[in-house]
């Protein structure tokens, strides 16, 4: 039976069940209301409720890069250094010399110059480019722990987060949406990989269900929940006939050649797999741009590898017809400095959160647009200033995630997905 209050309060002034009001007991009350036919009745299907097919791939470049060695050079001017810059197919915009793919590509991407931030500490800056929130006592959850919650199937045999390399967690909002994390791309997850007959694994369930259910009998009963769910969605991934998407298996040597013959570029082919077989988000990292020292050394092979990757990456899913629904973004938590430090041996760029860029494309968004400007020796923004939480309200309307909808946490505090920011107007428009 569902709860006559619960349905008392979601109706509108004309005493109707509003859709999204309805999204917002979708968390407790959505298999409920589903078994009794209601969702039936105002025509929305269980595929509606939760956007099938709507994904997010964010490729964290961590390190912070630096704005003028990658999308918005300086040449000539004395903060620019020996960086050259290189035409892109957005007229009138140049990118660093390191990222001819992308340069060519950029009519199905754009870029964003005046990223705002907040933060120039790597953890803090990390942590605010990973869920929109700046950090502070309450546990915000990674982005993709959102997602997860919003667009993932609770029963589903694939993780509904995946993250190629260590991350945040999902924060308050629980195991259930926790990131599944691998080490490796190409390979099968060693968390998952069947080493034991299905008999033993069953017994082997069944005795950490029995401790667990003595450890909840002690007080503990949330942790031991989490450990039962934990236990029961890696059982249900072990014996998914889609586990076969963390593999490179069946790709052929010239795809794999096109993402580049480097971990960076699996992991990136690996991300396409997994949106396929119905992942809502994934995370690829890329260390390596923390370049206070040996910046212009280092640059070549380190943006080589994100330049191949990312660009056969966004081919790859435009080809596919898969573009149109998944979000690509790519950033860093921060900046560098426009000033060239005095270093030795060899000079790079410091800490830097005033202004950045990044890169962002699908979702239905535009490519070949160029958001903001700053100034000729990069140390100011001189037009458009985007937030992070823009940012953020951007990719929740991809998605078509409510970017005012409300978390609660734990201690029955209401949490805004994004707190203040606008859509990036100029990617829609």
């Amino acid at each position: 039976m569902i709860n006559n209050n619960l349905l008392h309060v979601t109706l509108n002034k004309s005493g109707q069940l509003t859709r999204r009001s309805l999204l917002q007991l979708a968390g407790g009350g959505f298999a409920a209301m589903a078994g009794a036919g209601i969702l039936k009745t105002l025509g929305l299907s269980a595929a509606e409720m939760k956007r099938q097919g709507r994904a997010c791939i964010m490729v964290f470049l961590s390190g912070a890069p630096s704005q003028l060695e990658t999308w918005d050079p300086k040449p000539g001017n004395a903060n620019g250094g020996p960086t050259k810059a290189i035409a892109t197919k957005i007229a009138g915009v140049q990118f660093a010399e390191y990222w001819p793919k992308l340069a060519g590509l950029m009519n199905d991407m754009s870029v964003i110059r005046s990223i705002a931030g907040k933060e120039a500490a790597h953890e803090r800056g990390r942590f605010h480019l990973r869920t929109g929130h700046r950090m502070g006592p309450t546990k915000f959850p990674h982005f993709g722990s959102v997602v997860a919650n919003r667009l993932g199937d609770p029963d589903s045999d694939m993780p509904n987060f995946v993250s190629i390399g260590n991350t945040l967690s999902s924060g308050f909002l629980g195991v259930k949406v926790a990131p599944f994390i691998i080490d490796k791309a190409g390979e099968l997850p060693y968390n998952v990989k069947g080493t034991v007959d299905e008999q033993r694994r069953q017994r082997r369930l069944q005795a950490l269900a029995l401790q667990d259910q003595d450890f909840g009998g002690q007080g503990a009963s949330q942790i031991a929940q989490e450990h039962i769910e934990l236990y029961r969605r890696a059982s249900e991934l072990m014996t998914s006939s889609r586990l076969n998407a963390f593999t490179l298996n069946g790709e052929s040597d010239k795809v794999k050649n096109d993402y580049g013959a480097n971990a960076f570029g699996q992991s990136c082919l690996v991300a396409r797999r997994l949106v396929e077989n119905g992942v809502p988000f994934v995370e690829v990292q890329r260390g390596g741009w923390d370049m206070h020292q040996n910046l212009w050394q280092s640059m070549p092979k380190t943006a080589g590898e994100v330049d191949q990757g990312v660009s056969a990456l966004i081919t790859d899913l435009k080809a596919r017809g898969l573009l149109e629904q998944t979000v690509v973004v790519v950033v860093g938590e921060f900046g560098r400095t426009p000033k060239i430090n005095q270093r030795t041996p060899s000079v790079g760029r410091d800490h830097w959160s005033r202004n950045f860029n990044g890169l962002i494309a699908g979702g239905g968004m535009k490519g070949g647009v160029c958001v903001g400007k700053t100034s000729d020796d990069g140390m100011e923004i001189a037009d458009r200033p985007v937030e992070v939480d823009d940012l953020f309200a951007s990719m929740c309307r991809c998605l078509k995630i409510d970017q005012y909808e409300e978390m609660i946490t734990p201690e029955g505090r209401p949490i805004r997905i994004v707190d203040n920011g606008s859509e990036i107007g100029e990617l829609f428009s």
